[in-house]
C-alpha cells in the first residue's frame, strides 16, 4: 500500500533540507534552528505539482528577503535521480516543483498492481475504533434522520478501515428507561381500546384487514373522539398494529390483569419485533453491525449505581435535597446537573456515562466515535466532563454532530410529522429511491451541514444525478473494454505510460494518485463526504479525458495500449471508492 503523493512530499522535504544544509555549510545563511515549512499541492497546476513556503518562513531567522532565500535554495537543489524534473522561484519567494514523467507512470502502474487494495493506508496503525451510529429508539420505525446517520456512520467506519484502523460498528439499543415506559403505556392504551365496545365493533368490521383497522382507530384518536390519547404517548400507527396483532393472538388475555403486568407483556411482545425490524431495515440499507449493545445489560450489571457511587467517593458528586448532583461547574460547564433524582431514579445521562466507560475502559477501545443529531450539542460536554471525573481520557470520545436533511419533491419541501405517524421512514424512503442513491446523497455534504435531498433527482438517470454520473463512468469503461475485446483487442499487461502526456491525461493520473491522501483526510476529519467528492471529480476527469483522447482510434497502438491501461486504472479506482461506500459498480447502464 503506497502513497506516491506522500512519498513525493517526503522526498521533496529531503531535497530542500539538503539544499539548506549546503547553504549553512557555505555560511550563505546562518546556522539557526529552522522553522517548520509546508509542502503543498497548488490549486493552480501552472504553479507546479508541489510548492514549498520554505523561503517565506525562514526570512526572519535568516534575516534575508524571502525571494533571496528562495533563489539561494534553488541554486543548491539536486534533482538528479529524484522524481522531480525542475524547480522555479515564483512571486515573493515560493518554491515550485515539477514532477517528471516517471512519477505519473508509476501512479498508473501502482493502481494496477495494488488492485482492490489501492487507496488503503496505514494511518490508523491498527488502533481500535468503535463507531456508534443510528441507535434509534426501538419504540418505532427509523425516520429520515436515521437514514442520514446510517449512511454517514457506516461510510465513516469504512473510511477508517481503509485508513488502517480496526473499526467496529455498534448500535446502542435503548431497551430500558423512560422511552420503554412510554412505549408500554402506549401499547396498553391501544390494547384496552381494542377491548372496548367500540374497538370490538371495529375489529368485527375489519376482521380481514388489520391495516384498515389500525387506520380507523388512528383516525378516531383525535381530541374528543372515541380513542382520544394523552400527550405523553406514542401516536404512530405502528403502536396500534402491535396491539392489534397481540389481541388477535391472545384476545382478552390482558384485559383484567394489572397495568404493570399488561405493559410488561406487551413490551416483551413488541420490543423484540421492533429490534428485529431495525436490524432487517438496516441490512436492507447495507448496514451490518458488529455489535448490538443493549442498555438493559448496563442496568442488569448495576453499572449505573457503580458510576454514581464512584463519583460520590471521589468527590465529583454531592447530595442535595435528596438528589445526587454532578459537579459540572468544576469542568467549565454553566451549572451542575442531576445524576439521581430524589425519587431514586437515575437521569438519562447516567446509563450513557456507564456505556461510554464500558467502551473506553472495559472494552479498551482507543477511540469511540458517536454520530448524533445536532440537538445533542449540549449533551456532549456533560458526558465528557463525567468521563474525565471517572479518570477516563475524554479526548478518546469524539462526536460527529449531524444536521437534519430536508426532503424535496417537485421543488416543494416534503412535510414530516413523526408524532402524527405520517413521517417518511427509512423503509418508505428506500422503497422510493435506490439504495445507492440514498447512501451516496446522504454523504454528499459534511455531517454538520444542512442540505436538501431532491427525491426526483435521486431517481433520475442523467449526469445531473451524482451517483448515476459516477456509476456511469465505471460502466462506460467496462463497455469500452468489452467492445474492444469483442473486436479482438486485448488489454496489455504493460505499456509505455510516458506516452500519456495530454493535459487531460496528466490531470486524471494526478487525481488517481490523490486517493490515499483523501482517505487519510476523510479519516482524520471524520468526513466521508470527501470520498463522494473524490468520486465525482474522478468521474468528471475521466469523462473529460475520454471525450478528448480517443482510446480505440489512438494515433498508435502503443498510445492505445497506454490509454487502455489508464482506463483500467480509473475503473479499478472507481470500483474501490464505490466499494468503500458500499455502492454497486454496474458494468452496464
Amino acid at each position: 500500500m503506497s502513497d506516491l503523493i506522500k512519498q513525493a512530499s517526503a522526498q521533496l522535504n529531503e531535497i530542500i533540507m539538503d539544499a539548506l544544509g549546503k547553504l549553512v555549510a557555505e555560511e550563505a545563511v546562518p546556522a539557526v534552528p529552522l522553522p517548520a515549512f509546508n509542502i503543498e499541492i497548488p490549486a493552480d497546476k501552472s504553479h507546479g505539482d508541489f510548492a514549498a513556503n520554505t523561503a517565506m518562513v525562514c526570512a526572519k531567522a535568516f534575516r534575508l528577503p524571502p525571494r533571496k532565500i528562495a533563489d539561494l535554495i534553488c541554486e543548491k537543489l539536486t534533482l538528479e535521480g529524484t522524481i522531480f524534473d525542475r524547480a522555479e522561484v515564483a512571486g515573493p519567494g515560493f518554491l515550485n516543483f515539477f514532477l517528471g514523467r516517471k512519477w505519473f507512470s508509476d501512479v498508473v502502474r501502482n493502481v494496477l498492481e495494488e488492485k482492490d487494495n489501492y487507496g488503503r493506508t496505514e494511518l490508523g496503525k491498527g488502533k481500535k475504533v468503535l463507531v456508534e451510529f443510528v441507535s434509534a429508539n426501538p419504540t418505532g420505525p427509523m425516520h429520515i434522520g436515521n437514514a442520514r446517520g446510517g449512511a454517514i456512520g457506516d461510510c465513516l467506519a469504512s473510511v477508517l478501515q481503509w485508513a488502517g484502523y480496526h473499526a467496529e460498528r455498534e448500535f446502542y439499543v435503548n431497551d430500558a428507561g423512560n422511552q420503554i415506559e412510554k412505549f408500554g403505556k402506549s401499547l396498553s392504551l391501544r390494547y384496552m381500546q381494542l377491548c372496548s365496545e367500540k374497538g370490538q365493533q371495529l375489529i368485527y368490521e375489519n376482521r380481514e384487514d388489520t391495516e384498515k383497522l389500525c387506520a380507523e382507530i388512528y383516525a378516531l384518536s383525535g381530541e374528543g373522539q372515541d380513542f382520544e390519547m394523552p400527550e405523553d404517548v406514542y401516536l404512530g400507527t405502528d403502536i396500534i398494529e402491535h396491539a392489534a396483532n397481540y389481541y388477535h393472538k391472545h384476545i382478552f388475555e390482558l384485559q383484567d390483569v394489572s397495568e404493570e403486568e399488561r405493559r410488561k407483556a406487551l413490551v416483551d411482545y413488541a420490543l423484540p419485533l421492533n429490534i428485529e425490524g431495525l436490524e432487517r431495515d438496516l441490512k436492507k440499507y447495507r448496514i451490518v453491525y458488529d455489535n448490538w449493545f443493549r442498555e438493559s445489560t448496563i442496568h442488569a450489571k448495576n453499572e449505573t449505581a457503580k458510576v454514581v457511587d464512584k463519583l460520590l467517593e471521589t468527590g465529583h458528586a454531592y447530595e442535595q435535597d435528596g438528589a445526587i448532583w454532578f459537579k459540572a461547574t468544576e469542568y467549565g460547564l454553566d451549572k451542575d446537573f442531576v445524576l439521581k433524582r430524589s425519587n431514586g431514579l437515575y437521569t438519562y445521562i447516567v446509563p450513557d456515562i456507564a456505556y461510554h466507560y464500558d467502551k473506553l475502559v472495559t472494552r479498551n477501545f482507543d477511540k469511540a466515535i458517536n454520530v448524533l443529531g445536532a440537538d445533542h450539542h449540549g449533551y456532549v460536554p456533560r458526558l465528557k466532563a463525567a468521563l474525565t471525573a471517572l479518570g477516563v481520557d475524554a479526548n478518546k470520545l469524539d462526536v460527529v454532530l449531524m444536521q437534519m436533511v430536508r426532503l424535496v419533491r417537485g421543488g416543494e419541501v416534503v412535510k414530516l410529522s413523526k408524532r402524527s405517524g405520517k413521517a417518511i421512514t427509512l423503509v418508505t424512503l428506500l422503497d422510493e429511491i435506490p439504495i445507492d442513491a440514498a447512501r451516496f446523497y446522504f454523504n454528499l455534504r459534511e455531517a454538520n451541514s444542512q442540505f436538501e435531498f431532491d427525491l426526483d433527482l435521486a431517481v433520475e438517470k442523467s449526469s445531473q444525478n451524482p451517483v448515476y454520473y459516477v456509476q456511469y463512468a465505471h460502466a462506460r469503461i467496462c463497455s469500452l473494454l468489452r467492445n474492444l475485446s469483442e473486436e479482438g483487442v486485448k488489454i496489455p499487461e504493460t505499456a509505455d505510460y510516458d506516452l500519456l502526456s495530454d493535459p487531460r491525461e496528466i490531470e486524471l493520473i494526478r487525481h488517481l494518485a490523490s486517493l490515499p491522501k483523501e482517505i487519510d483526510l476523510a479519516a482524520k476529519s471524520y468526513d466521508p463526504a470527501k470520498i463522494t467528492k473524490y468520486a465525482i471529480d474522478l468521474a468528471t476527469l475521466f469523462h473529460r479525458f475520454y471525450d478528448a483522447c480517443s482510446v480505440k482510434n489512438a494515433e498508435s497502438e502503443e498510445l492505445r495500449n497506454a490509454r487502455l491501461l489508464l482506463c483500467t486504472a480509473v475503473k479499478q479506482t472507481l470500483r474501490n471508492v464505490l466499494t468503500l461506500l458500499n455502492i454497486e459498480q454496474p458494468e452496464k447502464m
